[in-house]
């Protein structure tokens, strides 16, 4: 019963992740490495296949054909978590590992496109009069949140004085007064 719950419990985890349509690839490759380290089949992506010699002994096959189950478990995790196009890209690779580097060697890349659009996208943000005010904060703190996902840093003061600067022109005497403001 213990183990029904528990495969239960990580398959539902899964049914939380989002699938990968080709963007956002380190916020997926983290959910990924989570829910392969959850389900304990992370470690095919950096070892080798266990080799035993013709004569090997019992905790050789053992280890062996725990290693090939969990080989095709995190094979099959990876392709199911791809959208559909993606999927039929990449069905013929041999191991997991192989899989994970060619999506890193693809999607990295734009990846650093899409650092760029971030920053773009912070820095040309105004706030705008008939909005509301947090309702525009909170676009801009999603935007900021982005950046940690991709592991950008943005100093606080920085990040504080710039959504000062946003602040619609009717607020001048308030951005005036919180940028004086000693803390």
């Amino acid at each position: 019963m213990a183990n029904g719950q528990s495969l239960k419990d990580m398959t539902s985890k899964f049914d939380k992740l989002e699938k990968f349509e080709g963007q956002d690839f380190r916020i997926w490759q983290k959910n990924m490495h989570f829910l392969l380290t959850t389900i304990k089949v992370v470690h095919v992506l950096g070892t080798l296949m266990v080799v035993v010699e013709e004569e090997g002994n019992l905790e050789q096959i053992r280890r062996k054909s725990k290693w090939e189950n969990d080989h095709y478990i995190c094979l099959g995790l990876i392709l199911d978590s791809m959208c559909n196009t993606l999927f039929d890209l990449y069905p013929n690779n041999e191991t997991p590992k192989k899989l994970w580097d060619i999506l890193e060697a693809k999607y990295m890349p734009e990846d650093s496109s899409t650092k760029k659009f971030l920053v773009s996208n912070f820095n040309n943000y105004r706030m705008v009069e008939f909005r509301s005010i947090v309702e525009q904060y909170h676009e801009l703190c999603r935007i900021l949140g982005q950046f940690s996902q991709h592991s950008m840093n943005m100093d606080e003061s920085i990040s504080v004085l710039s959504i000062i600067d946003k602040l619609p022109s009717s607020w001048k005497d308030f951005k005036h007064n919180l940028k004086n403001m000693k803390g």
